[in-house]
């Protein structure tokens, strides 16, 4: 039987609705798709090339210059393996028969050989002063997954936010960057996962009444069981 695997998106699928999660994985029904923007995933692209612009020469972009630690991880391959989404890099527990898996965006590596994961995020606004927070677990995991793969780490984390303030002429739009460091703790990421699997061999779990399909199921529910006219 193929292992299960756990990724930082599922894993956000939890965090959201454990029902859901539930559903997905051990009934195979998914949430049903909405409409996504092309764009984010295309600035993803671009920024993935302009990073590795700088990795072949061994700078950092100059508008984090100064506010990172290190240099941008050199092996171009492992980065490659990294960001896929399909393979990204894994954690083989030794608790159960899950892996853990991530894709990450970029990799800092200091000159005493600490790894630090990277991740850019496009965003339509400045960010507030907890918007990291939105991003804890993810970071978290990138952290665990590095440790567990043998790679120092000062359970540090960093995330560049580029946002835009003005379009120029030409259609060149400029965006402000933000850096921001997080600490993390992988032992948080792997108190998750465990929290996911328990949830998996238990019991369908109640509906979340934060969740909007659950709401939205509720209400078709309990609208088919009312008394209603005939029209």
């Amino acid at each position: 039987m193929k292992r299960l695997t756990l990724s930082n998106s599922r894993l956000g699928l939890y965090r959201e609705c454990p029902r859901c999660f539930w559903l997905e994985i051990n009934a195979g029904i998914k949430r049903p798709e909405t409409i996504f923007p092309s764009l984010p995933g295309g600035l993803d692209l671009q920024f993935k090339r302009y990073f590795d612009r700088f990795r072949d020469c061994g700078e950092l972009p100059p508008e984090v210059k100064g506010k990172l630690p290190g240099r941008l991880l050199p092996d171009a391959r492992t980065i490659d393996q990294w960001r896929d989404w399909r393979r990204g890099i894994r954690h083989v527990t030794a608790w159960t028969d899950v892996d853990v898996m991530g894709a990450l965006d970029e990799c800092l590596v200091d000159e005493a050989d600490f790894y630090y994961p990277l991740d850019y995020k496009t965003r339509g606004y400045a960010p507030k002063n907890d918007t990291h927070a939105f991003y804890q677990d993810q970071m978290n995991l990138y952290t665990l997954l590095l440790e567990s793969n043998g790679h120092k780490t000062k359970r540090l984390a960093y995330l560049i936010y580029y946002y835009p303030v003005e379009v120029k002429e030409y259609g060149l739009i400029q965006f402000q960057v933000d850096v921001q460091e997080v600490p993390t703790d992988p032992t948080a990421a792997e108190a998750l996962v465990r929290d996911a699997v328990t949830t998996l061999r238990g019991p369908t779990p109640a509906g979340s009444s934060s969740c909007g399909f659950c709401r939205w199921t509720r209400a078709v529910r309990e609208w088919e069981a009312s008394p209603r006219l005939n029209l």
